[in-house]
């Protein structure tokens, strides 16, 4: 069966930094492809601006190679995407200084349309970038703004740049994107809870152990060396992507999916985590560095070679996170990031409490606690791991077994990319799948005193070897609770 898809409004997408990384590897081709599922409505026009001198043409061909590159050659239609190209036009402005900015509005006309402006820049230049809109007449009341993560360092920062932005635009006008919550995998974590009888009455401190949430990643610093050893993995993975996963799956149900309903139950969570001060920090967390080793079947070098420079930045972090409330009382959520890791998987475990007594003695075999395994990439899909009897004669012998639903298998259109639904939300104006002022704020109130811990203890970054599941610490920190990670291959 095949999704309805619902065409939107006509609106006018205008990229800043549109001839950066971003817009090459995920906005271009995300919006050419609801191009080609029909989404548009005329008469729609994406506008890429940048620093850059660049011709409307001269941008087109650079669109057209984005595409290329970065859609799989069976999803690109010649004529869906000579229709796509035609939507695209480019002016060249200068966020900083706003030079530029009146030529935007020249091509963006006096229309009521909806208006999405996306900032594919540096967060430094958000402000300017929402002064010089206001500033050349562009902000409207259909208009949205659309930042990328990081908002802020800290606390502090973040507050500012919040301030910043909301001079110029209410909040409902603000989208802070995290493209972790536009996977598929992490809306179905909705679905499973609150449209399912068999999960919500187990879903609490009485039946659930514990929960793991990893995101694994097998590069290095790749092009993002500038940003990530000022950043490391606390601020750049667990203050957003990891926080917003664990809370998805700790909150409450909300009354409604409207999206201050679903917000509201997840600042209830961030409040809830209980604080890691500077005693608890060294039991509490780790941090970790990686080294030289093996990861995609080569070598590869340390971090600190690939900076070419000394450094204590953490690119893996494990923390075990308490949630302090009549829900979760008892129920340790470790989370768990890095790079340079044995495989690249992103995936939510559900343990629930083994059986209190056993039936089937000693042949049987040993009865593993049933685990709710949500992957959310590469292959997105959930598993329910169950004890079942081995089939054949010779006694009662027990097997740990998968009801796994592959989403690949068993839905075989096309799931669209993160950034395809997102973009769309921001369209609708729907932003369930966006964290609001307060849930980033409350973010970094609790990552801020872990940062001060760490600096105030000098917790050191520990080495791993590229191409390992991370410092031997990290299994300590769970290992140490009678429990182990849930490592995939």
């Amino acid at each position: 069966m095949t999704s309805q898809i619902i065409p939107v409004e006509p609106f006018d997408f205008i990229a800043f930094g549109g001839t950066g990384d971003l817009a090459e590897r995920k906005l271009l081709p995300a919006l050419y492809q609801r191009q080609r599922a029909g989404q548009f409505t005329e008469p729609t026009r994406i506008i890429g601006t940048s620093r850059a001198k660049m011709t409307h043409k001269e941008y087109r061909e650079f669109a057209k190679k984005a595409i290329s590159d970065h859609v799989k050659a069976n999803e690109i239609d010649a004529q869906e995407l000579e229709t796509f190209i035609a939507r695209l036009h480019y002016v060249s402005a200068d966020g900083k200084t706003g030079e530029g900015f009146d030529a935007i509005k020249k091509q963006v006309g006096d229309s009521d349309r909806i208006r999405v402006f996306y900032m594919a820049v540096a967060p430094a230049l958000f402000g300017d970038i929402a002064k010089h809109l206001k500033g050349s007449g562009l902000i409207c009341q259909n208009s949205r703004i659309v930042v990328e993560k990081p908002i802020g360092r800290d606390l502090a920062s973040a507050q500012a740049l919040n301030d910043q932005i909301g001079s110029y635009f209410d909040e409902h006008q603000i989208f802070r994107i995290d493209h972790y919550l536009g996977k598929e995998t992490v809306q179905n974590l909705m679905a499973l809870r609150f449209a399912n009888m068999l999960y919500e009455p187990l879903w609490n401190s009485a039946h659930i152990d514990h929960v793991q949430i990893t995101v694994a990643e097998t590069v290095g610093l790749e092009d993002r060396i500038g940003y990530y050893d000022k950043a490391g993995a606390l601020r750049d993975m667990v203050q957003n992507h990891i926080l917003q996963l664990l809370c998805l799956v700790a909150m409450e149900a909300p009354s409604s999916m409207d999206a201050d309903a679903v917000r509201d139950e997840k600042l209830k969570v961030l409040r809830s985590l209980k604080r890691i001060n500077g005693q608890e920090a060294p039991k509490m967390t780790v941090r970790g560095q990686y080294r030289a080793g093996a990861s995609a079947g080569g070598a590869v070098k340390g971090y600190q070679e690939e900076l070419g420079a000394q450094s204590t930045t953490e690119t893996f972090v494990a923390i075990k996170a308490e949630i302090e409330n009549w829900r979760w009382a008892g129920v340790p959520f470790y989370l768990r990031t890095g790079k340079r890791l044995a495989t690249r998987v992103s995936e939510i475990v559900i343990e629930f409490k083994h059986i209190p007594h056993s039936i089937f003695g000693d042949n049987a075999g040993r009865i593993l606690a049933n685990q709710l395994v949500i992957r959310l990439q590469p292959d997105e899909g959930v598993k329910q791991w169950i004890m079942i009897k081995d089939p054949g004669p010779g006694g009662m012998r027990l097997r740990n077994i998968a009801l796994d639903m592959s989403f690949a298998q068993s839905f075989q259109e096309r799931n669209p990319d993160a950034y395809e639904r997102l973009v769309m939300d921001v369209v609708r104006g729907d932003q369930t799948l966006f964290m609001r002022r307060d849930e980033v704020e409350a973010a970094w109130k609790w990552i801020d005193p872990i940062q001060g811990a760490w600096a105030e203890n000098l917790q050191e970054t520990q080495g791993y070897t590229s191409g390992t599941w991370g410092p031997s610490s990290a299994i300590a920190l769970i290992e140490r609770d009678g429990r182990t990670w849930h490592e995939s291959t």
